[in-house]
């Protein structure tokens, strides 16, 4: 099982819109940059805009960013699409056997180690802005030339 990729795609939307210099950013062109669906990038772009990173444009004027890049963290999108409930990265399978050793402790001994694995995870993720993230693909790109 994977985490859902609406965080990717959320990443990608707000990048795109970073890089636009002010330019129309429709969901028809954002979905030709993710390659998906422009339904897709509307219910996205409306968990964006409910989370105060973007607004729209009423017709065909398209998404811009509301806050500045730099204002910006990887977990703000993290949570504004809703990958996993809080605190609720990890599941534990359902019922495990309560006359074994192992199934009737495995669940108590793991939720410690595992909510703090996702705080590691949520704490990397609030160290990097949307204009590190950014500056990155603007110098791969000119790495690639």
């Amino acid at each position: 099982m994977k985490i859902s990729s609406r965080f990717t795609v959320g990443v990608h939307i707000l990048s795109l819109l970073a890089t636009s210099a002010g330019g129309p950013c429709t969901s028809e062109w954002i979905a030709g940059s993710v390659n998906t669906n422009p339904v897709i990038i509307r219910r996205l772009t409306g968990q964006l805009k409910k989370a105060g990173l973007v607004n729209v444009r009423p017709g065909t004027g398209g998404a811009y960013l509301v806050k500045d890049a730099s204002a910006i963290t990887l977990l703000d999108v993290y949570r504004a699409v809703e990958v996993v409930e809080e605190g609720q990265l990890f599941h534990f399978h359902e019922e495990p056997n309560p006359e074994c050793l192992v199934g009737a402790n495995i669940q108590a001994v793991l939720r410690l180690i595992l909510l703090r694995a996702q705080s590691a995870m949520e704490q990397i993720l609030a160290d990097v802005t949307l204009e590190e993230l950014v500056t990155t693909i603007i110098e791969n790109k000119s790495t690639r030339s």
